[in-house]
């Protein structure tokens, strides 16, 4: 903790608890703004400082800093952070999928839940992609379709691996000596 600062301001570790406790009750969009009010009156602006003597994320009060300055709220649209799916930047390649995974599938014979279900793997569908004329380039990797088949539940089996032999003794011959 930055005691220079804190000290030559004049504030004691019980005030730091109290301003952490104040700001924690604030809600979100406000409470950033309050950090920058504290950071900016209390410690001159200096957000590593405010960082080390409250805990407070470094972006986080400067975006506070700079809501105090001007009175505007920053509003972060996190919603349009995702990364698109596979499927959504490309709709022909799902379609295509089905088209491969449709004959493919069955039910579950107790007909319990609607997912279906296919011996294919994701490796035989990418190689039908390809027989198909996709490109290598155009199409994400196995594991990605792998995640594709699951997404739209297609659940894909397992297959039984064959059971390991076990080494059968051969019957030993007991050495009979001779009792001369």
């Amino acid at each position: 903790m930055k005691t220079s600062t804190l000290v030559r301001k004049g504030i004691s570790p019980e005030m730091v608890d109290l301003i952490l406790r104040l700001v924690d009750l604030i809600p979100w969009p406000a409470r950033r703004c309050a950090m920058g009010d504290v950071t900016q009156t209390l410690l001159d602006g200096k957000h590593r400082v405010a960082e080390d003597a409250f805990g407070w994320g470094r972006s986080v009060v400067e975006v506070g800093i700079k809501e105090f300055q001007t009175g505007f709220l920053c509003i972060n649209d996190l919603s349009a952070r995702h990364k698109p799916k596979a499927e959504e930047k490309n709709p022909a390649l799902l379609a295509e999928i089905r088209a491969i995974m449709e004959p493919q599938s069955e039910s579950e014979s107790h007909l319990r839940t609607t997912l279906l279900y296919s011996n294919m793997t994701a490796q035989a569908v990418y190689n039908a992609l390809l027989e198909k004329g996709w490109s290598a380039g155009s199409l994400p990797t196995v594991r990605t379709i792998s995640n594709i088949l699951i997404r739209h539940d297609y659940r894909l089996r397992t297959v039984a691996k064959t059971e390991v032999q076990k080494k059968q003794r051969k019957p030993t011959q007991s050495l009979k000596t001779s009792g001369r």
